[in-house]
C-alpha cells in the first residue's frame, strides 16, 4: 500500500498518532479507499486463510508524496460486514476513509520488495504477478510471496518498491467506516 499525507496530516504525524492509538487502545484503524482491497471480498478472506495457517499477515507500506488534503472527517462507527455497526473507540481516529485495516506493531522499516516475487492472492486477478497488478491507479493489493525459486525475480517483470513502514494485521483485519448520521 502506498502511504503519504492524508486528510491534511503528514505521514510522520500519522505514524506517531497511530502508534499512540496502538499503545492506548491495543490497535489502530489504518484508513484507505479503493475496491482492490475491499474488506469482505478481498482482505478478510486473504487474512483469514493466512491466519488459519499460522502465517503472519504483514501490511507493507511504501511512502510517497501525496496531495490528499480532503477534510479530516472522523469516522464514528465501523463494521466488519457493512451491516452491523459499532462505535469507534474514542482514542482511535480514522479520518477521510471508507475502509480501514486493523493494525498493531506499526514500525518504520527499510527494505525493497520486488513485486515479481509476489502474486495476487484473491479475486479475479489471483495468480497474476504483483508487478503486473500494482501499477497505474492500483496502489494496494493482497499479495502472496511466491515460493518457487524459478518464478522469482523475472527481470522482464521487475518492479521494486521501497518499503518504509510495516504493521501486523489483526482480526477482523479490515472494516467499513462511516460517520453517524
Amino acid at each position: 500500500m502506498k502511504v503519504g499525507t492524508h486528510a491534511n496530516e503528514g505521514l510522520e504525524d500519522i505514524i506517531g498518532r497511530k502508534q499512540k492509538e496502538i499503545e492506548d487502545e491495543g490497535f489502530a484503524l489504518w484508513g484507505y479507499g479503493g475496491n482492490t482491497c475491499h474488506p469482505t471480498t478481498m482482505v478478510q478472506p486473504f487474512a483469514e486463510e493466512h491466519a488459519e495457517n499460522g502465517d503472519p499477515i504483514v501490511l507493507c507500506m511504501e511512502p510517497m508524496v501525496s496531495n490528499h488534503f480532503a477534510e479530516p472527517i472522523r469516522a464514528d462507527e465501523y463494521s466488519v460486514d457493512g451491516v452491523t455497526w459499532q462505535k469507534v473507540p474514542n482514542g482511535i481516529h480514522a479520518v477521510g476513509s471508507r475502509f480501514a485495516l486493523l493494525i498493531k506493531n506499526l514500525q518504520l522499516a527499510k527494505f525493497e520488495l520486488p513485486l515479481s516475487a509476489t502474486e495476487v492472492a484473491v479475486g479475479r486477478s489471483a495468480g497474476r504477478l504483483g508487478s503486473q497488478y500494482v501499477r497505474g491507479r492500483v496502489d494496494k493489493a493482497c499479495l502472496n510471496v511466491r515460493t518457487d525459486p524459478s518464478l522469482l525475480n523475472d527481470p522482464n517483470q521487475e518492479k521494486v518498491i521501497k518499503i518504509g513502514l510495516t504493521a501486523e494485521l489483526i482480526d477482523p483485519y479490515a472494516v467499513f467506516l462511516r460517520t453517524a448520521a
